[in-house]
């Protein structure tokens, strides 16, 4: 196939880099610019998707970095890997990884991407814009643990966000018979929902695990809208001896908070759980 066959839009096609193709949306033509919302708001509808779930995002952008260290202060991001996945088709429409150039990288025993590697030849800026692109084109962001990738936007190179982030990690009470811990890694999230684990620590395989996971799950749309229902830092009313119910519960000890559990919920999961729970701030 020519470059020149690859580089046509098809009509109607959403072009990632330059917007819908201009055959088929006329800014002067009212039929075009109906489709063109109907695009827009990802009808879950057209989907065969209940109306009750017509309140969910319908772009999810999974996202996952790696750096060379931990804190963002001193350290730096030095692979992105990002997703644009659709909910009610639940279909990959675009995918993209790329290395940022480093002079060291602490981290390499466990990324296992060597500093000299990133500083290879390759177009790592237009990465960058594609990435932005891919943002722009998203209604959510998922990363599994955003307190950690989140944190890396806006510090150079990467680009600021301003949408709405969702945790596969924390905001997600995902199926009880899937046997996940209240805080799963992703790989026993992958393996939950029968998806093959064959490598770590990479950001574009952490996403695709994302999104098969997701292309996996018949309630998505709900574990979506419950996961991005308003949340409050909640400590959890235990004993000494019921210790280990808040840490199964997904509890953490001495973090944020010094000598108490806890943890992030909505107000449904707090409900569900098994002791009770003092919210410490207001609803986010």
């Amino acid at each position: 196939m020519g470059a020149e066959t690859i580089n046509q839009s098809i009509d109607g096609q959403l072009d990632l880099l330059g917007g819908f193709s201009e055959s088929t949306f006329d800014a002067s033509n009212s039929d075009s610019k109906t489709s063109l919302a109907c695009h827009k708001e990802q009808d879950p509808m057209a989907f065969g998707i209940e109306p009750a779930a017509d309140n969910c995002p319908g772009m999810l952008l999974i996202v996952d970095v790696e750096t060379t260290g931990l804190d963002p202060q001193k350290e730096t991001c030095i692979e992105v890997g990002a997703i644009l996945f659709h909910v009610f088709s639940r279909a990959v429409l675009a995918q993209q990884s790329f290395l940022l150039p480093v002079l060291s990288n602490k981290a390499e025993p466990i990324n296992r991407i060597s500093a000299e590697v990133t500083r290879l030849d390759q177009p790592w800026q237009d990465g960058l814009l594609y990435l932005n692109k891919l943002i722009d084109a998203a209604d959510v962001l998922v990363a599994h643990n955003t307190g950690f990738d989140s944190q890396w936007f806006g510090k150079e190179p990467l680009p600021e966000v301003s949408k709405r982030w969702l945790c596969t990690m924390a905001d997600i009470s995902w199926p009880k018979e899937r046997q996940l811990r209240a805080r799963p890694s992703v790989r026993d999230l992958a393996l939950a929902y029968g998806v093959p684990v064959w490598n770590a620590h990479r950001a574009l395989t952490d996403c695709i695990y994302i999104s098969e996971v997701f292309h996996r799950c018949e309630d998505l749309e709900t574990l979506i809208l419950h996961g991005l229902e308003p949340r409050k830092l909640m400590r959890a009313q235990v004993s000494y001896d019921q210790r280990h119910l808040a840490k199964k519960a997904g509890f953490t000890w001495n973090d944020p908070i010094v000598g108490a559990w806890t943890r992030r919920l909505s107000e449904r999961e707090a409900i569900d759980l098994d002791f009770p729970v003092f919210p410490l701030e207001k609803t986010e």
